[in-house]
């Protein structure tokens, strides 16, 4: 194939790590065999980029090459396969940080110091991606993504994100599975600026968006009524709920005397009917806050 590739464009090449510097304007594209090829742009045309990508993967020198797992769970996520079992449990973790906040072998050489294991990475783009976790029966406890992003923050300055998916224990659906993970964090993280979201957290998001912008109208305007547009009340009552309807702990995190933030939650049940400290109605209070966050 290479051969052929040589014959029908004059730029052909194949990517050496050890070559400097790296062709500017080329279109880089990873072979079956794992090799890295370029072909400078201007020798491409739309419909050559369409079809050299049937059968070659696009591929971006700014991210590490892939390894072998790597390419198989590339596989595996495009063809689902139901008759493989895995042998352990697995989960799927997106990750985002700002465009040259970091390269990314860096990223993954800092990523792979919480792993006991060769951690598998599939990059989205230098930015972005998904971490493969396996399911280890002899640890106690799960990965924690908080002090990962602790980590990055307070010794490279990097601010990372996190979606932490479900663990499962199948590779039937597995294509379906990413791309609703991706979408998920994506909607996730237009609603929250926490530095890591779980795929439970995300559900209300979703069903949040999920929802026509007049429902989202409606039930923001009918459960925070005159508070609506009071950001600072929304935000005592955001924090409230964040704070498992703990009245101490959220005047500790809102610097507030508690019986300035009872006050507030007690007018709110005055003038709304809604009493924030009932689960099931802080429930929905959470969502028409949601709702008023996304109203468009």
């Amino acid at each position: 194939m290479q051969k052929m590739l040589k014959n029908v464009f004059s730029t052909f090449l194949i990517y050496d790590n050890n070559s400097r510097p790296v062709p500017d304007d080329y279109q880089w594209f990873l072979t079956a065999t794992n090799e890295i090829i370029g072909i400078h742009k201007n020798e491409l045309s739309k419909k050559d980029t369409a079809i050299l990508s049937a059968f070659l993967t696009p591929y971006n020198l700014n991210i590490p090459k892939p390894t072998k797992q790597e390419l198989l769970w590339k596989e595996r996520i495009q063809t689902s396969p139901a008759s493989d079992i895995p042998d352990q449990g697995f989960r799927f973790i997106y990750f985002s940080y700002k465009k040259n906040q970091i390269e990314a072998d860096i990223f993954k050489a800092t990523i792979q110091e919480f792993f006991s294991w060769s951690v598998s990475i599939l990059w989205e783009n230098e930015n972005e991606g998904i971490i493969i976790e396996q399911q280890e029966d002899h640890l106690e406890e799960n990965i924690s993504y908080a002090q990962i992003s602790d980590t990055l923050m307070s010794d490279l300055f990097v601010n990372t994100k996190f979606f932490v998916g479900p663990f499962l224990n199948q590779f039937t659906g597995l294509r379906q599975h990413h791309a609703s993970l991706l979408q998920s964090a994506q909607t996730a993280f237009t609603y929250t600026d926490k530095s890591v979201v779980t795929y439970v957290d995300a559900i209300p998001l979703d069903l949040v968006k999920n929802t026509t912008p007049y429902h989202r109208e409606q039930i923001s305007s009918l459960i925070l009524q005159e508070f609506k547009n009071d950001e600072d009340f929304l935000q005592t009552i955001r924090t409230f709920i964040q704070c498992n309807l703990n009245i101490s702990v959220t005047a500790k995190k809102l610097y507030m005397h508690r019986n300035s933030l009872q006050y507030r939650i007690d007018k709110f049940h005055e003038k709304t009917g809604i009493d924030l400290r009932q689960f099931d109605q802080a429930v929905t209070v959470y969502l028409a806050l949601l709702s008023n966050m996304h109203i468009t």
